[in-house]
């Protein structure tokens, strides 16, 4: 890529879609191209394919999706598959119809079974059946994988994907509905800290309710008070998480370094499973991240893990080594990124 190359950020607001602008400002690009949700819906068709027309990206990051944790993805089935869906379809689409040099898709490692070996290699992909929970934006996402590889393998297009691990960091959903792990394990803990010490108007502040009952009562339906924040399930799964900003990184390094054609071995008979895993390879369980979280915050309550509650997948762990292949690898440790991003939700965060 050309420093004044356009490029298009599909959910340029998002986690990912803000560090990776960030990073493609701070190496000097210029022509970066984005729209809000309000100016351009994704999931339209028309809409997509005049936007195309008229900005002709050479470039293209599609990091738009309809995201969330666990409620979120039981809850909001039909809106997951569908959304996601339409905003692969028509992107993907639009990238082949006007020759974009080269495209980004970013998919999640949920596209994985949910008895994959452990750590999953990319090789494991539709292998066996997913993990129910999140089966509708899996699906989805696994669609994404294949049709750049179809597009490729027809057209000749240049379409890389990306599975990144679990992500967090600045520009995160801290919504108790519907974010993920990590984020949610930070606001929750923080509010039960502020509850502690009596800083009222902050919880208020925070929550952007009216008054401390409605706050207190909002809270509870998530188990956070004064004395303890209840978390969902045994705390013995493990999770791996990758810090924002390093995604973005390995985003922008392909982007900048590597090709479709790079994505497999030549001599293969069938061209599958040509994504490639983003992560550490390195994982945690929820009751040591969680104490992590408590330490960094210093909340002096209790961790209450209500195993009345699914667990969801035990073990969830990436095989990174394809990405290490190609010359890239993380830098950002777990507890500095919990620590950055803290300082970061003080700030901006919870405004």
């Amino acid at each position: 890529m050309d420093k004044n190359s356009k490029i298009y950020i599909a959910g340029h607001r998002g986690l990912v879609g803000s560090a990776i602008v960030k990073n493609l400002k701070s190496k000097g690009y210029t022509n970066l191209v984005y729209r809000t949700h309000k100016e351009l819906d994704l999931t339209n068709q028309k809409a997509v394919k005049e936007f195309f027309e008229s900005e002709k990206p050479e470039y293209v990051i599609l990091a738009a999706a309809k995201v969330g944790g666990i409620i979120a993805n039981n809850t909001y089935r039909a809106d997951f598959i569908y959304e996601n869906l339409q905003i692969q379809n028509n992107v993907i689409h639009q990238s082949y119809v006007h020759k974009v040099k080269k495209l980004l898709f970013l998919g999640s490692t949920c596209i994985y079974p949910k008895n994959a070996p452990q750590p999953m290699p990319e090789d494991c992909l539709l292998t066996s059946e997913l993990e129910y929970t999140n089966e509708p934006y899996a699906i989805a996402k696994i669609a994404g994988i294949k049709m750049c590889e179809s597009y490729n393998l027809q057209y000749n297009t240049n379409f890389i994907s990306v599975m990144p691990t679990n992500l967090y960091g600045p520009n995160d959903n801290f919504d108790l509905e519907k974010s993920h792990v990590l984020p949610a394990l930070i606001k929750k803990i923080h509010l039960a800290k502020l509850l502690s010490e009596g800083k009222i108007q902050e919880v208020v502040q925070d929550l952007n309710i009216k008054d401390i009952d409605e706050a207190k009562e909002y809270l509870s339906k998530f188990g956070v008070d004064e004395n303890r924040v209840e978390i969902w399930g045994s705390g013995k799964p493990r999770r791996e998480f990758l810090y924002s900003e390093d995604m973005a990184d390995a985003c922008v390094f392909l982007l900048e370094n590597r090709d479709f054609k790079d994505t497999y071995n030549e001599n293969d008979k069938e061209v599958i499973n040509t994504h490639i895993n983003i992560g550490t390879g390195i994982d945690i369980s929820i009751k040591e991240l969680a104490d992590l979280i408590k330490n960094i915050i210093g909340f002096k309550g209790e961790l209450y893990f209500n195993t009345d509650k699914p667990d969801g997948t035990m073990v969830k762990l990436t095989e990174p080594t394809k990405l290490h292949s190609l010359g890239w690898k993380h830098k950002v440790n777990l507890e500095e990124g919990i620590k950055t991003m803290y300082e970061w939700y003080l700030k901006d965060g919870n405004c």
